[in-house]
């Protein structure tokens, strides 16, 4: 078979496809660049309606880790009563970890306490100005299941001088961060919902502007799908440049807020650094901020499309 003939053939169905979606695809991102103005607008909006649940999505997940995992900080301090002396808090540690509601017992000496405290308080000439160690022996108790009944049972030791529990101060943050994650949940509901009016709106002028064009196309029997296609791919294009331009704004607002922070942080002893999006969780967002706008693309193709579907007389 020469070149000639090779040429000639008509193409595949899928090939035909393809060739459409190539198309599509890169004369929608040319409307993009043709209308720079139009476009920076649209994009920003939609990059501010990205931007604002992701910021406090980010921040509670920031504080949640500034917090402690606050489901596995349980521990129970129990604090002897001064005139214990360590061979008798051993044994308690040791009659305690044989309960079957504790998982764990730490012992911690007076000694201990007391060297803990020197190197972290930075009051070691106060420090040995007095008269003895005041500080009583610790047993640090993790329980395993429901600490309520062990926490009654350890009020009841009588070595016990004060046993301190924060479940309720757990529960409480908990609570908090709880009711911060199902803000976020609404906020990116709203502004979803806000960015996917704003890409509909966009492409719906576009769309006014091809009216023309459109409807010769159904006049010659194209097919809704072959009609909608650059405006939805104009819709996805929109919605991809707007959720990378929403990282952007997380990133610099990230840079922005690092050193105070890094400063707070170190006036209580912590290292603590914000914690920015991973690879796989900004690229879930930029799938869906993708999805937005192709869904508003989409909606607002439809609707026009059945608005002016041609009939037969």
């Amino acid at each position: 078979m020469n070149d000639s003939n090779r040429f000639s053939q008509p193409r595949s169905g899928f090939g035909i496809w393809l060739d459409q979606h190539l198309y599509s695809f890169v004369s929608s991102l040319g409307r993009l660049v043709r209308r720079p103005w139009a476009t920076v607008l649209t994009i920003g909006v939609m990059a501010v309606a990205f931007v604002l649940p992701l910021g406090l999505w980010l921040a509670l997940a920031n504080v949640e880790q500034f917090a402690g995992d606050v489901s596995d900080s349980r521990e129970i301090d129990v604090f002897l009563k001064l005139d214990v002396p360590v061979p008798r808090a051993r044994v308690l540690a040791v009659q305690l970890g044989g309960r079957a509601d504790v998982a764990k017992v730490e012992l911690r000496t007076p000694e201990q306490g007391l060297a803990e405290f020197r190197e972290r308080s930075g009051l070691g000439a106060s420090l040995d100005a007095l008269d003895g160690n005041p500080l009583p022996t610790l047993l640090q108790v993790t329980p395993r299941g429901d600490e309520t009944g062990l926490v009654a049972a350890l009020e009841r030791l009588p070595e016990a001088d004060l046993v301190q529990h924060d479940a309720q101060w757990r529960d409480r943050l908990r609570g908090w961060l709880g009711f911060g994650e199902r803000l976020v949940w609404v906020l990116a509901a709203l502004f979803g919902i806000g960015a996917l009016l704003v890409v509909g709106n966009t492409v719906r002028l576009d769309i006014q502007s091809r009216r023309e064009e459109i409807g010769v196309l159904q006049l010659l029997g194209a097919t809704d799908g072959f009609i909608r296609r650059p405006f939805i791919y104009l819709g996805a294009w929109y919605g991809l440049v707007a959720g990378a331009a929403a990282l952007g704004l997380l990133v610099a607002a990230a840079a922005a807020l690092q050193a105070p922070l890094a400063t707070l942080a170190q006036s209580y002893g912590s290292r603590f650094a914000l914690a920015g999006l991973d690879p796989l969780r900004a690229g879930a967002v930029l799938a869906g901020a993708t999805v937005v706008g192709w869904l508003g693309a989409w909606l607002v193709t439809g609707h026009f499309l059945r608005q002016t579907r041609p009939t037969a007389t």
